[in-house]
């Protein structure tokens, strides 16, 4: 007689719970009805990944959005010829992946797990949708979610600015 018989629709109904709680815990989510928590929580899952993990490829299809819950994800910009330069460590409440807001097909970056790492992966086309149908919230997602981008984006330059501005130069 199998022992976990009927305690999976419990497990599956403790999962959701879980991951709903973990969305509400979250800057972004917390501008979600409670309805458009419960929806995006379903399109949700809580995925474990050992260090040294890729989580996603520069290239591969941008199909999820993920949230750091505990550990360290770098995220990398790997060349064709293997050369790899770190953009970005992220940590517990980190957001990464498929930016919903400009529709970007694909990853630019590579994302392996530094750390042993406990990840939320949510579909990004949930997300989009509860962003259409609800453009007052999805604008304030978007406008946190690029202010987000963007800074990563400005500590990218600073950090290349360091780079340029340590090569010596001679004058001619």
């Amino acid at each position: 007689m199998n022992k976990d018989r009927g305690t999976q629709p419990f497990r599956d109904h403790w999962e959701v719970v879980m991951r709903t709680a973990q969305l509400e815990s979250h800057e972004i989510f917390q501008l979600l009805r409670p309805e458009q928590v419960n929806i995006l929580s379903t399109a949700a899952e809580e995925v474990r990944f050992p260090a040294g993990q890729t989580v996603f490829l520069r290239g591969e299809r941008a199909d999820d959005f993920f949230v750091v819950l505990d550990g360290q994800v770098a995220l990398r910009m790997v060349s064709l010829d293997g050369v790899s330069v770190l953009i970005d460590e992220v940590t517990e409440g980190a957001i990464f992946g498929s930016c919903v807001c400009f529709q970007i097909d694909t990853y630019s970056l590579t994302a392996q797990c530094t750390e042993d790492s406990r990840i939320l992966k949510i579909k990004a086309a949930t997300l989009k949708k509860l962003m259409d149908d609800d453009l007052v919230m999805g604008y304030a997602i978007q406008t946190l979610i690029s202010r987000v981008y963007f800074k990563r984006y400005i500590d990218t330059m600073r950090k290349l600015q360091a780079i340029v501005q340590s090569i010596p130069l001679e004058a001619v």
